[in-house]
């Protein structure tokens, strides 16, 4: 059975993850994560990606990630037979590191841009392991309070000032969307729809979506349809019939 294609975004923005294989830990001391933020380093002057946030933990690793002159593919190729062939080398081992592909979804506007860079950045509190942002070594978090050639801030300092930033860090983050089980496809993509429905609909349910116009139901459709929402997931979201999306 051949791979699902992945959700482009229009923004050219991605949550990018990526995770050991069986769980393992791919990063064992500090040197690891050291390695891992250089190979990052060198494979964006090569690739010309922008790094808007970054959150590296034990066994997975979490990017807010813009192409630039390369897709993806070919960036985490690059990213992953650099880092691999160091990490293999060290502690002798052969074989896959990386769980399966890299998992991806789109960033496509500006809100949902700032729940993925809070995310990223509250891994770490909500793994237990610091109690604040500002407190963990490797994530992107302190690079927006001082200069690092990774990270490009510009783009989110135009969004907020950083008095907003802080206090947005300081938040609980109760996004359903970031909640789920990203490792598993399926539930990824039904949850993605979710989002893709009710931001462009602006309803909470299908019962919403029924007082709407008749007119205003097809416009929402054949939105919904564009971004490529199987026409069985459009009947569970909105409540209508496959005739009337047909029609």
């Amino acid at each position: 059975m051949s791979r699902p294609g992945r959700i482009k975004s229009v923004t050219g923005i991605y949550h990018v993850m990526l995770r050991g294989i069986n769980k393992q830990d791919i990063f064992c001391d500090r040197k690891d994560f050291q390695k891992f933020l250089n190979v990052l380093k060198i494979c964006k002057e090569i690739s010309g990606f922008k790094i808007h946030a970054y959150c590296l933990m034990s066994n997975h690793v979490h990017l807010l990630i813009q192409e630039g002159d390369e897709p993806l593919d070919i960036v985490f190729k690059r990213i992953g037979v650099r880092y691999v062939q160091y990490f293999n080398k060290k502690y002798d081992r052969i074989g896959s590191l990386f769980q399966d592909r890299y998992r991806s979804i789109p960033v496509n506007d500006d809100t949902y841009f700032i729940c993925v860079l809070r995310y990223i950045h509250q891994n770490p509190v909500k793994a237990g392991i610091v109690k604040c942002c500002e407190d963990y070594e490797f994530s992107s978090y302190n690079s927006y309070f001082k200069s690092d050639s990774l990270v490009d801030t510009k783009f989110t300092n135009d969004l907020m000032s950083i008095e907003q930033f802080n206090r947005l860090h300081n938040e609980s983050n109760t996004d359903y969307l970031l909640e789920v089980d990203v490792w598993n496809q399926e539930r990824m993509s039904e949850e993605y729809s979710r989002y893709i429905f009710e931001n462009h609909t602006g309803c909470k349910s299908k019962e919403e979506f029924k007082k709407l116009p008749k007119d205003k139901k097809r416009e929402y459709i054949e939105i919904l349809k564009k971004e490529k929402i199987s026409i069985s997931r459009i009947c569970e979201l909105t409540g209508v019939s496959r005739t009337f999306i047909y029609k």
